[in-house]
């Protein structure tokens, strides 16, 4: 006995078609503008490690390797992506940004996060920072500051004072490298590389701790925050410490405390470097240009970043002075004589 047919089947009836995929989020570009520069400071790496290892460059060897590695970092870098933005605001100047970090940063770090470029703020702290370095070699001589660095070295005993005869090289060398035209400039050199690789570190530690606030920012918005809110401060302590530099007596000043910057306006005056030196840097950090900053990255990192409340920036921005106390902390009580 056969089944009947359903009466409500149609056999013209055809399925309707899926519904359509939702379209991909649009992404932002690599940042392969930046491939250039690497390929010119690697190349540039390779010919200062030729001049060393054929001994026609002094101190071409480190500037060498440090050049060369800053040109690998920065091509590796550039295939990460910008952040997406479909109708961003124009692009401000590096003079307008410069200027304007000081007086309105908040339009600053604004314009950072739909144009998260870096380059022009490490290139002043770096400018800054080496024009500090020269005058203060100059002013302090060399010849005082290696004195120092190798009187404390004598003294920190088994198993980190190197030999006598390694201290006597390593007198005849650092004096070398103050002194050197060639070394001299393999030095600034060196320091850019230095303050590229520490601002990419902190920036690293800052994107993860605002992934754990329950923040979202992208790699280039939070390096670009961490170089511009150090520039005020950088400009500061440089600016006024040149001024400091030339007002005081060349033997009132610490051939190693005072390598950054003279000025001190924190609470590191209450204490003696000689007799307390963990005291005395703990106390370092707490002064007017130490929160100045730390106020300019937590504003930063909240206008500058795609989504961080006011509350994740201060979050982070004070994580990051702990951990860099700590460090500091940690390295003084294990060397205390170099500050005394």
């Amino acid at each position: 006995m056969s089944t009947p047919p359903d009466a409500s089947f149609d056999a013209n009836f055809q399925a309707p078609p899926p519904p359509p995929m939702p379209d991909a989020e649009p992404t932002g570009s690599r940042a392969t503008e930046l491939r250039p520069y690497a390929i010119v400071v690697f190349v540039l790496g390779v010919i200062f490690l030729g001049g060393g290892l054929a001994k026609f460059l002094a101190g071409g060897i480190g500037t060498g390797a440090a050049l060369c590695f800053l040109g690998l970092l920065w091509f590796a870098l550039s295939f990460i992506r910008r952040p997406y933005f479909p109708d961003p605001e124009p692009r401000l100047s590096w003079f307008e940004k410069i200027t304007g970090i000081f007086y309105e940063p908040a339009r600053v770090f604004r314009n950072l996060r739909v144009h998260p470029y870096w380059l022009g703020a490490l290139l002043t702290i770096w400018v800054l920072t080496t024009i500090y370095s020269t005058a203060f070699i100059q002013r302090i001589t060399p010849e005082r500051i290696v004195d120092h660095t190798v009187e404390k070295l004598s003294q920190m005993g088994p198993p980190f004072a190197p030999p006598p005869e390694r201290l006597e090289q390593l007198r005849t060398d650092q004096l070398d490298a103050l002194k050197n035209p060639v070394q001299r400039v393999g030095g600034a050199l060196k320091s850019l590389v230095g303050v590229f690789v520490f601002g990419t570190i902190a920036a690293g530690i800052s994107l993860l701790l605002i992934l754990v606030f329950g923040g979202r920012a992208n790699f280039w918005q939070v390096l670009a925050v961490t170089f511009y809110a150090s520039v005020p401060v950088v400009a500061i302590q440089k600016v006024l410490g040149l001024v400091i530099l030339y007002l005081k007596a060349p033997e009132d000043l610490h051939p190693i405390l005072n390598q950054e910057t003279t000025l001190q306006d924190n609470l590191g005056l209450l204490f003696s470097p000689a007799n307390h030196p963990v005291l005395f840097v703990m106390a370092s950090f707490i002064g007017i240009t130490a929160f100045y900053g730390l106020w300019l990255r937590a504003k930063g990192l909240h206008y500058g970043s795609t989504r961080v409340s006011k509350g994740a920036g201060w979050g982070v921005a004070i994580a990051l002075w702990l951990f860099l106390l700590l460090f500091v902390t940690v390295i003084t009580a294990l060397f205390p004589g170099f500050i005394s």
